[in-house]
């Protein structure tokens, strides 16, 4: 859930400044890292130099992710298209990937050849320019999670945060290398960026099918529901609860028993009240319920273990 309420205007406004922010911090590193590559040779500076370029490409695809997200739902689409974010972190993870792969296939290369960086203080000068303007992305994509809860930023924001270490680690290899005099340190810190980042697309990759897989909520966020529906005595029958998330749209639907003595009509008004209570106490809920007579079980929708409560 994000924080506090926030209107789809508002949301789509946000990520899409965030999505744009990113694109200019790329275009600026890769400028930088360019002419700090080309003067240095150094291979954790390459390294650092195809992760901002694929980084521009991620961005690219974010900005197209959240623009399609903010699409309402349509005659095609009735839950709207909020999976379009997790296809767009799904494929900046395997940007990510080929990235690291790359790198690591130079690192090792260069480890190798044992080759020398030149002008390594060119370099660590353009790898404390990129932490600074890093960071301050990733403090506005922050900001930009919390109030909207975007997959795709917060992806975003997941691999702009390893550049942090990246940066620091260029700044660590070039000076080992150049001052140090220890040859091979710039390849093996190459090789550790490399690592780090498929670490990375790891972690964000498993956020992306959770939600391409329809997962249910984490158990927090369904308990809580849970709990505030006890509150409602028309809900008293909850069972078969299915919960799943789409971009930050959440859906929930079950199933409540009824009295047999209800009619339709009574039955309609009396969980319609309830459900729309329960939507202002979880906004961004798109929230189903099905009614059965009391005592009812629909033994093709409901799970073993529950079928078995039941039945004791």
């Amino acid at each position: 859930m994000t924080s506090g309420t926030i209107t789809a205007p508002e949301r789509s406004k946000l990520t899409m400044r965030a999505a744009l922010a990113s694109i200019a911090m790329s275009v600026t590193l890769i400028a930088l890292k360019s002419w700090a590559a080309y003067q240095t040779d150094s291979t954790a500076m390459l390294g650092s130099l195809a992760d901002s370029g694929l980084d521009l490409v991620a961005s690219l695809i974010i900005l197209l992710g959240v623009r399609i997200a903010a699409a309402p739902a349509d005659y095609d689409h009735r839950f709207g298209h909020g999976k379009a974010e997790a296809l767009a972190s799904l494929v900046q993870v395997i940007l990510i990937s080929l990235s690291a792969i790359f790198i690591a296939f130079r690192a090792v290369q260069r480890l190798l050849s044992g080759a020398q960086t030149a002008h390594a203080e060119l370099g660590i000068g353009v790898s404390v320019a990129a932490l600074i303007l890093t960071a301050a992305l990733i403090a506005y994509q922050r900001h930009v999670v919390r109030r909207t809860g975007s997959l795709a930023i917060g992806t975003d924001r997941l691999h702009y945060s390893s550049d942090l270490l990246l940066n620091g680690s260029v700044i660590v290899a070039l000076g080992l290398d150049q001052f140090a005099g220890l040859t091979g340190a710039d390849a093996v810190f190459g090789l550790l960026i490399a690592l780090w980042l498929l670490w990375g697309a790891w972690s964000a990759s498993t956020h992306a099918l959770d939600q391409l897989m329809d997962k249910e909520w984490p158990d927090e966020l369904r308990e809580r529901f849970l709990a505030a529906a006890k509150e409602y005595p028309e809900l008293a029958g909850l069972h078969d609860l299915r919960t799943r998330t789409s971009g930050t749209h959440h859906f929930a639907q079950f199933h409540v028993w009824v009295p047999a003595d209800w009619t339709v009509q009574e039955a309609h008004d009396r969980l319609d009240a309830a459900e729309e209570a329960l939507q202002q106490r979880f906004p961004g809920t798109e929230i189903l319920i099905h009614v059965d007579p009391e005592g009812q079980i629909d033994r093709e929708t409901m799970l073993p273990s529950a079928i078995t409560e039941k039945a004791e």
